[in-house]
């Protein structure tokens, strides 16, 4: 089926989870994997009839009770009592589109052989991609360390008959789902909890959610912060590729080059400057943008890597006939890459609002905020309160969570990640980021209908053209909130092609 998107070891790229998302792929099973999941479960099976010793999370309890020893009649209820005692989020609900993604991520970790499950529990998991039955997931919770144990308890609660789903925009009780369906709840077997909440599933999440938004909206502050350009009638010198070849950073070349290619047959950017240079949140966009597209890659690998690893604990190696208790669900790649993100879409917030208090300040012949008649109007004066305000609290989320770990377990967890607060607060940031390119959009949108009659490219002529169906010129004072989010609206309606993630 062309809508078909099959579970296998290949590697699965942040342009194909895109692909599955955006064009509704449905979830199977490869051949390859059922056997992966199946062979497994099997070892495991035959191990544990003729293994006495401990073997950690499997006839053990968990954390500092590591210790203590679980008799095999009770593994299964040791398993159920796991993932039930962990179900402790709280706070605000993960987004639903973060929630499918976490059950994509877990079905894929899962999907490998290396975590002892059953068949049926990944298949069930499956049945609740495909038919949008999605649980009722808090955002706070973890630590990042012992995986997204919390988060990842109250995605896998519904397999018990347990727990909350959404189910056609309702929140319903997890048996209610079962019955409706004619599924029984899932008998969880030795490890099974376990390896459903050891992992970096809700981390990951986020962070490809987050990646997705990010690529699109560095493209988008390439273009908003061009069409500023041209309405402050900057100059395109500091866009020239010698410039930049003699400082070689990916990320500062392609800016570069992309500003010059909207800019291409622009008359406002060839008529004669009066000025001899612009200020920095001009000049250096190629800088600024570039680094952040920088460390955006650096994320996209750390997350690639992630995305198609296990990260449950501990881990079966049937070929060297070894169960190994090990750390993959340690989140600390992915908590840095994290907070590195969440600097670096801070920072294109940042130069943003900056070149939003330059378009206002009455500079370059271009009226005092950007409207007729200063005075009797306020005009754009209090969007950049705004934009101000936004970038200021970005600033703070930035701080770093990953420098702030906390003892958990008796002291047998005693260095964690903080991965999972890294990653809610990188996904504010991310959403304040849009609000604050939609204000500079709006100000440079103003700016440049006074070059008139002068004429931007046909590029951005077309895209303001589009834009101005939904946010008209602003004559004289009105209510600019609505301008607000009819601006980030439009932003995150306007489609690109995968170009952006070249």
């Amino acid at each position: 089926m062309d809508n078909m998107h099959y579970i296998t070891s290949d590697v699965l790229s942040l342009e194909n989870i895109q692909q599955i998302i955006s064009q509704n792929f449905k979830l199977s099973l490869s051949e390859e994997a059922k056997i992966n999941i199946q062979k497994c479960r099997e070892y495991l099976d035959k191990k544990m009839q003729m293994h006495e010793d401990p073997i950690y999370g499997i006839n053990t309890g968990f954390g500092s009770l590591c210790n203590v020893k679980i008799s095999n009649e009770n593994l299964s209820q040791l398993q159920e009592n796991l993932v039930k005692s962990h179900a402790c989020g709280t706070g605000a609900y993960v987004p639903q589109e973060i929630v499918k993604l976490m059950l994509l991520l877990k079905i894929q970790s899962l999907s490998y052989g290396y975590s002892g499950v059953q068949l049926i529990t990944v298949e069930r998991l499956v049945d609740f991609y495909n038919n949008d039955i999605l649980p009722v997931v808090y955002e706070q919770g973890s630590l990042g360390a012992s995986g997204d144990l919390a988060p990842l308890a109250h995605l896998c609660l519904p397999l018990l008959g347990e727990g909350e789903v959404w189910y056609q925009n309702e929140k319903v009780h997890a048996s209610k789902l079962l019955a409706q369906f004619g599924w029984e709840a899932i008998t969880l077997q030795s490890k099974e909890g376990l390896a459903l909440l050891n992992g970096t599933q809700f981390m990951s999440a986020y962070g490809v959610h987050i990646l997705i938004k990010a690529l699109k909206f560095s493209w988008l502050a390439d273009l908003i912060a061009t069409i500023s350009l041209e309405g402050f009638d900057g100059r395109k010198e500091p866009f020239n590729e010698l410039i930049h070849y003699i400082r070689p950073h990916k990320g500062q070349i392609v800016t570069a080059k992309r500003v010059l290619e909207f800019l291409e047959g622009s008359e406002i950017i060839e008529q004669k400057k009066v000025h001899v240079q612009d200020p920095y949140s001009f000049r250096c966009i190629p800088q600024v943008h570039g680094a952040s597209k920088d460390a955006l890659d650096y994320a996209r690998k750390v997350f690639k890597t992630e995305v198609n690893s296990v990260t449950d604990n501990p881990n079966v190696f049937i070929e060297s006939d070894v169960i190994i208790s090990g750390g993959n669900f340690h989140g600390q790649p992915l908590a840095l890459a994290l907070d590195f993100l969440g600097i670096a879409l801070s920072e294109l917030g940042s130069i943003s609002e900056r070149r939003t208090y330059q378009l206002i300040s009455g500079l370059r012949g271009l009226p005092v905020f950007l409207v007729d008649n200063p005075g009797l109007n306020s005009g754009f004066m209090i969007p950049q309160y705004t934009a101000a305000s936004i970038a200021s609290q970005n600033k703070q989320l930035a701080s770093p969570a990953s420098v702030d770990s906390i003892v958990s377990s008796n002291g047998q967890e005693d260095h964690v990640s903080m991965g999972a607060n890294a990653a809610t607060k990188c996904l504010r940031i991310m959403e304040n980021l849009e609000r604050i390119l939609a204000i500079e959009l709006m100000n440079a949108s103003q700016a440049i209908a006074f070059r008139n009659p002068l004429k931007s490219s046909a590029f951005i002529e077309m895209f303001l053209k589009s834009y101005r169906t939904e946010v008209p010129l602003v004559k004289e004072d009105r209510i600019l909130h609505y301008d607000i989010e009819n601006s980030v609206s439009f932003l995150n309606s306007f489609n690109l092609d995968e170009s952006i993630f070249e």
